[in-house]
């Protein structure tokens, strides 16, 4: 499929589900929410013309805020998955339906979870033009920088954790490891969060924004003003370098080659990416796979059954749920209330799901010596990235987990479009073969209980390039291969701010921490 051609259009979950809308629900219908409601496409700004990435006329009428409001409640009301949870608010004191006063944010769950955390950090909006380039490019606005939040309240903390080849940022010489000091003269350490997201996730391309960086010591000496403007980037999701590979290296130890993963994001264009990856590691005939996610905050839940299956392989998969999607109270037994069809599975897929160009084709298998996987792991490793740990983990595959605790985000959804906004509320929340899916406070390395795994927590460590087997978190998943021991003294894990909050914090875009279903 041309990357032009949007393959979401396509009923398939992100890392967050739809539910029916009332009319189908009430009559029995078979048609999804969009369809079944006489408030959609009614727009205060109705767009014109074509959408360039399905080819089809923009289905919006002119309509008024108000129409927008009500939609968006009936969706919320049919489909959200703690719909019973939504706030009684009066939508007539909301001036706009998107951001943070929007009347969007107002309708989600205010429930916590056992750890005191939002029950719902994850719902969010996005332009759609942005959406579709994003999920099916993999292209946004930015300099080509991953940003790691070691602290996201004052004093804050961000560090440079990865940079992308040929990136304005790699132009600039801004090199992993970095420490930001000011941003458009804003301090991070403790200054007004607008500002600062502004320049670190511009909205758009040719945005230029002056930003001083620091050493890990953060003497003024070592401070270094750099101007950056913008780019639309394809930041490369599987591996370390451009996007004509190598995608996967090895690791030669005393009891067998041991495979590399560096993978960040599930999105199409990662598809191609991991088959080649999966690829060379058959052929190099790797023992043990450390599968490296420490920043990937989902996307394509098809994307990450693929990645399992490639992992565990057949003998392990054969017949079996990677994920089930459970809606939420009103949806009938089998039903599936965003399709209207019925509620099935998703399977280990066995074969590239449309994402690449070219036809269909089988995946590859590792068939790996033992059936267990080393995962790097933080709090940026949600939804769809912890679908993969969950699906392994219920069909017997050993997921031991070096880093830190997950976000903690079970949760996926269908993103539906109205009037040129994306919503993306959860709707759903997975479960695996074994029937878990409660770990709404993430996987924890070296934890007990359902959601603990055998591993170790083990701080980031940005002296050293990913992919370098002196890097703490790899060194520490080859030694605990080799031995079952965690290295001493062990570090805590960098805490990282939670998605879709800004309550003072300078925040990571909420397209990072999906688990999504393609329509």
């Amino acid at each position: 499929m041309p990357a032009t051609t949007r393959p979401a259009r396509s009923l398939r979950p992100l890392a967050l589900p739809l539910t029916l809308a009332l009319a189908a629900l009430a009559c029995g219908g078979n048609d999804g929410f969009q369809a079944s409601s006489p408030l959609a496409n009614r727009c205060a700004a109705p767009r014109s013309g074509t959408d360039p990435f399905t080819g089809q006329r923009y289905p919006d009428a002119r309509g008024t805020l108000d129409d927008e409001k009500r939609w968006l409640k009936s969706y919320m009301d049919a489909l959200y998955l703690w719909y019973s949870e939504i706030p009684a608010v009066d939508p007539a004191a909301y001036e706009s339906i998107t951001g943070t006063n929007g009347y969007f944010e107002a309708l989600k769950t205010k429930a916590v979870t056992a750890s005191g955390k939002p029950k719902d950090a994850f719902s969010f909006t996005l332009d759609t033009s942005s959406w579709e380039a994003q999920s099916v490019a993999g292209v946004e606005a930015g300099y080509g920088i991953r940003w790691v939040l070691l602290a996201n309240r004052p004093p804050r903390d961000i560090v440079v954790a990865q940079i992308e080849p040929g990136s304005p940022a790699a132009k600039a010489g801004v090199v992993r490891g970095l420490h930001v000091a000011t941003v458009d003269g804003t301090a991070v350490v403790d200054g007004d969060p607008a500002p600062l997201n502004a320049g670190l996730f511009p909205a758009k391309a040719s945005e230029s924004h002056t930003i001083v960086f620091q050493d890990a010591a953060g003497t003024p000496a070592s401070q270094t003003p750099v101007t950056l403007t913008s780019a639309d980037i394809t930041m490369t999701p599987v591996g370390t370098v451009g996007a004509s590979g190598p995608f996967a290296s090895t690791i030669p130890t005393a009891s067998g080659t041991v495979g590399y993963l560096l993978f960040n994001d599930h999105n199409a264009p990662s598809e191609a990416q991991l088959v080649s990856a999966i690829t060379q590691l058959r052929s190099a005939a790797v023992t043990d796979l450390v599968l490296d996610m420490r920043y990937n905050g989902g996307g394509f839940l098809d994307i990450a059954s693929e990645l399992a299956y490639m992992i565990a392989g057949g003998t392990s998969t054969t017949g079996k749920v990677f994920e089930r999607l459970a809606f939420n109270a009103k949806t009938p037994e089998g039903q599936n209330p965003v399709t209207g069809g019925s509620n099935a599975p998703t399977p280990f897929h066995t074969t590239t799901q449309g994402f690449s160009p070219g036809a269909r084709v089988f995946l590859p298998t590792l068939n790996l010596r033992l059936a267990r996987v080393f995962v790097i792991t933080s709090g940026n490793t949600c939804s769809a990235s912890e679908s993969v740990l969950n699906g392994l983990r219920g069909v017997g595959v050993a997921v031991n987990l070096i880093g830190g605790t997950t976000c903690g985000k079970p949760y996926g959804f269908y993103p539906q479009d109205n009037c040129g906004t994306t919503y993306f509320a959860i709707q759903f929340q997975g479960v695996n073969a074994a029937g878990f899916g409660d770990y709404a406070d993430g996987f924890v390395p070296g934890g007990s209980g359902p959601s603990g795994a055998p591993g170790c927590v083990v701080a980031d460590d940005f002296a050293h390039a990913l992919g370098d087997p002196a890097e703490g978190r790899l060194a520490a998943a080859l030694a605990f291969r080799a031995t079952g021991q965690c290295p001493a003294p062990v570090a805590a894990a960098t805490a990282l701010v939670a998605p879709g909050r800004s309550d003072g914090r300078v925040v990571r875009p909420a397209w990072r921490e999906n688990r999504i279903v393609r329509r």
